[in-house]
């Protein structure tokens, strides 16, 4: 994803003539995602059986990105919306930030970095160029040269470097951002990605992100983790969501090979960059992708684009979203730290649960976009009893705290009001 530096306020789908971003909204709008499970017909009340003995995956958190050369900072009250975790605020725990060739703007991502990481997020950042010194232009627009590669990643320990010095430790520092999708930046063929990083990632000062495809593209990827020794230098396979479909979330090859390594979603927006964050039930649309990103794509993050837009979990105004919702009710009560759990996917038609433990802790992330109520009976395998504290969002509730289900012996009952999405946790 990128935008020219137009006027605060201004994003590429205004401005005339932005070829690349309506190939990208074309990407993302309106793209049906099959059902990977079967349904089982809406009367049939399928029970949802939660296993925490059976984990998945680590899940390492929930945010978003902030770029201050291409849209105004995040104010300070912003800067709390985001990464506090109290009511009305987001609970994000990743920040994502560029790595701007021109050192100059560096110090302009310093405020919000600082504040995300003092309140717990982990910081990482991409670069969309390296310094201009460092390229040249080919058939394909441009590169890299060959020669600087050594130059190019002490460029990102630099950076690296600087935000440490600055009070910030990035958790991470990507090789490029989009490399794929790159008429407007920096492009990197495979072959490419895979020499750097056998031959200089290894220098570089802290984890390293690659390939980040802008579609999940596995030819990124595959050439990677079929090299052990590219694969001994990058800790992070990243991977951005746009227009990519659910049937081709799951990674084998990463299943097979990546042991040792996270698996990031870096950036997305979805549906679309079009409509309002608050369309009713379309934000639902959201709650579904990120279900679907860590169910089916097993990935341990979900990092949305600009943090605040129209579009995006928080709006102009720093207030919550109906999409920002849809993600803090996962963001909120699923901390760094927890691991996903198997659970019934699809119980119903139109109906998405995911679930999550800390120790004895069970959190439910319970999404119904059928336009009518629908009942669902829940075991939790070996969880006891005691009470669900349940929180709610639809299209007049905002993650409002809903009504306590009580539990016995692992069993409840409960219903999910119609186009809605509903935690659930219990202990």
């Amino acid at each position: 994803m990128t935008r020219d530096p137009l006027e605060p306020g201004q994003d590429r789908s205004e401005a005339a003539g932005s070829r690349s971003f309506r190939r990208r909204s074309l990407l993302t709008a309106g793209v049906a995602l099959p059902v990977l499970a079967a349904a089982a017909p809406a009367s049939a009340q399928t029970t949802v059986v939660v296993e925490p003995a059976t984990v998945q995956q680590t899940i390492l958190g929930f945010g978003g990105m902030n770029h201050t050369v291409w849209i105004n900072d995040l104010t300070a009250a912003q800067r709390e919306t985001a990464f506090g975790n109290g009511a009305g605020q987001l609970g994000f725990t990743v920040l994502r930030i560029p790595v701007h060739e021109d050192r100059a703007n560096w110090s302009r991502e310093l405020a919000t970095a600082q504040r995300a990481s003092a309140l717990g997020a982990k910081v990482i950042a991409s670069p969309w160029n390296p310094p201009a010194s460092m390229t040249e232009s080919f058939s394909g627009g441009k590169r890299l040269r060959y020669d600087q590669y050594g130059a190019y990643a002490q460029h990102l320990n630099d950076f690296s470097t600087f935000m440490r010095n600055n009070g910030v430790s990035l958790y991470g520092i990507s090789v490029q951002n989009e490399p794929d999708y790159a008429a407007e930046w920096t492009a990197w063929t495979p072959t490419e990605i895979v020499n750097f990083l056998r031959n200089n990632a290894g220098s570089i000062n802290t984890r390293v992100i690659a390939p980040e495809s802008f579609q999940y593209r596995k030819n990124l990827s595959d050439p990677i983790l079929n090299d052990p020794a590219a694969l001994a230098n990058v800790d992070i396979i990243g991977a951005h969501l746009y227009g990519t479909q659910a049937a081709d979330f799951p990674y084998p090859l990463f299943q097979q090979k990546g042991g040792g390594k996270e698996l990031w979603m870096t950036e997305v927006y979805h549906p679309n960059s079009s409509d309002s964050a608050d369309l009713w039930p379309g934000a639902l649309d959201t709650g579904e992708h990120l279900h679907r990103a860590l169910v089916y794509g097993r990935f341990q993050t979900y990092v949305w684009w600009y943090i605040r837009r129209s579009y995006g979990p928080m709006r102009e105004d720093g207030q919550i979203s109906k999409r920002g919702a849809n993600m803090a009710h996962f963001s909120k009560w699923v901390r760094p730290g927890y691991s996903r759990i198997t659970a019934t996917a699809n119980p119903q038609s139109n109906v998405f649960i995911t679930a999550f433990k800390s120790g004895a802790r069970i959190v439910i992330v319970a999404i119904n976009k059928n336009a009518s109520d629908v009942y669902l009976p829940f075991t939790i395998r070996d969880a006891g009893s005691g009470s669900l504290a349940t929180w709610l969002t639809d299209a007049t509730r905002t993650l409002a705290p809903y009504t306590s289900v009580p539990m016995t012996n692992g069993s409840f009952g409960s219903q999910l009001p119609a186009r809605s999405i509903r935690t659930f946790v219990f202990g």
